[in-house]
């Protein structure tokens, strides 16, 4: 069974309450749970029911509320985070795959 301890690192972890998140987030939970409507977010469930959030999802809600505070509807606001996130996840696996890659060789002469 993973500890606490194991999880402090993984941004994937869905460590906060919806109380938690959305102070963290500067919204309310109305706010997030509009963002699970859109489908930006979607948390885990805790054993009771409780939507729990990770960091990398409170990340994309945080940009989501910067987009809305600058005029943009929610659903350009999803739809821009959503393409952000995935052009950082294949940036992430493209530097992955070149640090795989063996270094040229010399022509030989």
């Amino acid at each position: 069974m993973a500890t606490l301890s194991s999880h402090v690192h993984d941004e994937n972890y869905p460590a906060y309450t919806i109380g938690t998140a959305a102070d963290l987030v500067g919204s309310t939970p109305a706010f997030l749970r509009a963002l699970d409507d859109a489908g930006l977010v979607t948390p885990q469930r805790s054993a009771g029911g409780h939507r729990r959030y990770s960091r990398h999802q409170l990340d994309l809600a945080a940009r989501a509320r910067e987009l809305l505070d600058e005029g943009l509807p929610l659903t350009a606001a999803c739809r821009i985070v959503r393409l952000e996130d995935e052009l950082a996840d294949v940036r992430r696996q493209l530097a992955e795959l070149r640090a795989t890659i063996p270094p040229p060789r010399a022509p030989l002469d």
